[in-house]
Formats: structure tokens, C-alpha cells, sequence
């Protein structure tokens, strides 16, 4: 991938996109096509073959993506598997129609069974059934893995996966109604402390084991295969190791100074019980994640501080 190589990374706007594109502008990539969500409809299928056909990309990274937390995925299961099929669908074909050189998609971490075994490895694909809570998403994501495997073997296209595990980071949502555990605890407990709360509800029993992975990490590792892999195996990135709900919590309320108590709403669903990625074949191929949880929530939270204004105590 040349530095001045045509490169789309779709969904640049997301916390996963943008992390990716910051990463390629500060390795000196500088003819970057961006089109906003507004600008480029991805579930419009003549939309996006004619974008693909006047732009000629020759990189793709696929990570647009209709994403949201376990009441998100729940809630709107027709809309997560509609426009995600959609949009990978769309993008994947005219990537093979219009002669993209390399696409690399982003799936995600709940392609995995519920109950497969710790820590996941990348052959547990479709051994067991789903979370039911996130299972239409889960599987427009597994679509994606099998459309690049399957133009690969076709069509000879280098086409690659990989699956990052539960990320944060810059450009995250902080929205309590679709987002995501980690943005939605440091939410969650901010205003608790804006508004001197003696309590924090927090969804769950606590005990669920999640894995978390800045961003930029992300992005690094994506740029670093985007380089060097060709394969056909998808390939999981994450840091390998992972942490309870409940702790998790706490280093957030630790990182923000709240002093109140955490409550677990226990009638709440959990999830996965754990989802721990098998980061092996990743080390293997030469690249280890570098930004540990600690460093990473203290930063996402003085981001999170600064772009909502909340008070600095």
C-alpha cells in the first residue's frame, strides 16, 4: 500500500473508521477518499457502484457498520441486520466489480457462540448458537466474513476479515440508549458526579468477563495487516486479556473520582457470559496491542470531559 495509494475507509466518521484514517494520515497517507454517511447512502446499491466506478479506489477498508449495545442490538433487531447486510454487501461487490486491490472488513467479537470456549479462537466460527440478544447483528457480521472468504476463492480477490474485540476510544457514542458498555458506564457515572447522585445503576449482575481495546490500537493493527496479510482466515485483534463488568466499573468510577455506590440491576440481561479473543495467530504475524486499560479509560474519560463540558472538580 504506497503512501499516495487511492484509499476508502468507509464509515470514517465512527469511532473505528476514524481511529483508522487518523492512523493512515499520521503514517503520511495523503490521498484519502472520505464520503459522509449524507453523502453516500452505503445500503444504496446503484449509489455505491457508481461511487466505486467515478472514485476507483484501490484499498477499501470496510468499517461502516450500524453498531449499538445490548439494548440497541435487541431493540432494533430488523434494522441491524437489514442495513448491515446492505451496506457490507454493497461495498464488498463493488469492490470485486470495479477492481479494488485489497479490502480488509471489520467484523466483530459476538460472531462467536455464547457459550464457545475461553479464550476464542479464530476456528469457533459457527460451532454454536448466537447470543440471542445480538444474534441479527452477529450474523449479518458472519455474512461479511463468508462474502470476502468467498470472492477470495472465487474471484482470486484479496479480500480479509478481521474481528476486533470490544473497542473504545475517540468518537465513541456516549448515548445510554445505543452505546456500548465502557462509553455507557463513564456516561453513566459522570453525570452521577455532575449531579452529586449517591447511586449508579449498571446493568447486570457485574460478573460478565469482557475484553477492551483502545481504538488506536485497533486501527494500527488493521493498517499493520492491511500491509502484510493476505490470507484467506479472518484474524482476531485484541489485547488477550480481559476484565469483569463490575471491575470495570469501579476503574471508571476510580478514574472519575465519583465516591457514590454501584448498584447491579440484576433483572437486567448480562449477556455473553465471557468473550475473551484468542489473540495468538495476531502476535504471530508480528504486531501486539500497546495502550493498557488503565491508560485508556483515564484518556477516553478527559476526551469525554472535554467534548461534553463536564465539569473538571
Amino acid at each position: 500500500m504506497e503512501l499516495n495509494a487511492k484509499i476508502y475507509v468507509a464509515g470514517h466518521r465512527g469511532m473505528v473508521g476514524s481511529a483508522i484514517h487518523r492512523n493512515l494520515l499520521n503514517r503520511g497517507y495523503t490521498n484519502l477518499i472520505e464520503r459522509s454517511s449524507s453523502e453516500l447512502d452505503l445500503r444504496n446499491q446503484a449509489a455505491v457502484e457508481k461511487f466505486f466506478e467515478t472514485e476507483k479506489p484501490e484499498h477499501v477498508f470496510l468499517a461502516a457498520a450500524k453498531v449499538g449495545g445490548i439494548h440497541a442490538n435487541n431493540t432494533f433487531r430488523a434494522d441491524f441486520i437489514y442495513e448491515n447486510i446492505m451496506v457490507q454487501s454493497n461495498v464488498i461487490h463493488a469492490a470485486y466489480k470495479f477492481g479494488v486491490k485489497k479490502l480488509m472488513f471489520l467484523g466483530s467479537s459476538c460472531i462467536y457462540p455464547k457459550f464457545a470456549p475461553q479464550p476464542l479462537k479464530e476456528e469457533y466460527l459457527l460451532t454454536g448458537e448466537l447470543e440471542q440478544t445480538n444474534e441479527p447483528y452477529a450474523i449479518a457480521k458472519i455474512a461479511g466474513i463468508k462474502m470476502c472468504e468467498s470472492y477470495h476463492r472465487q474471484y482470486n480477490c484479496n479480500f480479509i476479515s478481521v474481528m476486533p474485540t470490544n473497542l473504545y476510544g475517540q468518537n465513541d457514542n456516549y448515548d445510554l440508549n445505543n452505546s456500548h458498555v465502557l462509553p455507557a458506564l463513564i456516561r453513566k457515572i459522570s453525570d452521577a458526579k455532575e449531579t452529586n447522585s449517591p447511586t449508579v445503576t449498571i446493568w447486570g449482575t457485574g460478573t460478565p468477563m469482557r475484553e477492551f481495546m483502545h481504538a488506536n490500537d485497533m486501527a494500527d493493527a488493521c493498517v499493520y495487516l492491511m500491509h502484510s496479510y493476505d490470507g484467506e482466515k479472518f484474524v482476531n485483534i485484541g489485547t488477550g486479556s480481559d476484565i469483569s463488568i463490575k471491575d470495570l466499573a469501579l476503574l471508571i468510577k476510580k478514574t472519575a473520582g465519583y465516591e457514590g455506590e454501584l448498584v447491579f440491576d440484576t433483572s437486567k440481561p448480562d449477556g455473553t457470559p465471557r468473550k475473551l479473543m484468542d489473540v495468538s495467530y495476531l502476535h504471530s504475524l508480528g504486531w501486539k496491542h500497546k495502550i493498557n486499560l488503565e491508560e485508556g479509560v483515564k484518556q477516553v474519560y478527559e476526551e469525554f470531559k472535554e467534548k461534553h463540558g463536564v465539569k473538571v472538580y
